[in-house]
């Protein structure tokens, strides 16, 4: 496994305490490693829903929608903006 360093303010390194405080994770890097593991894993979920719209899209045909509409509607239809 590499090293890497980063620096980081404070108010995020006491943020970084507090969670290993809560003993949910051994160290910082055990806390890093499971934020990236995440992000990851949403970005992986957001091209794979992106890819779904986009197949759909082919296969439905032409619309007779305004593509700043079209936008709107995706984007208003992401599952993070969902309630």
């Amino acid at each position: 496994m590499g090293d890497m360093n980063i620096s980081i303010p404070p108010a995020l390194e006491d943020w970084v305490e507090t969670r290993l405080a809560e003993g949910r994770y051994l160290d910082a890097g055990d806390y890093v490693r499971d934020l990236m593991r995440r992000d990851r894993e949403r970005t992986e979920d957001e091209n794979a829903w992106l890819k779904q719209l986009a197949d759909e899209g082919r296969a439905s045909g032409i619309i007779e929608m305004e593509s700043g509409d079209i936008i709107e509607k995706i984007i208003s239809d992401h599952p993070a903006n969902r309630d």
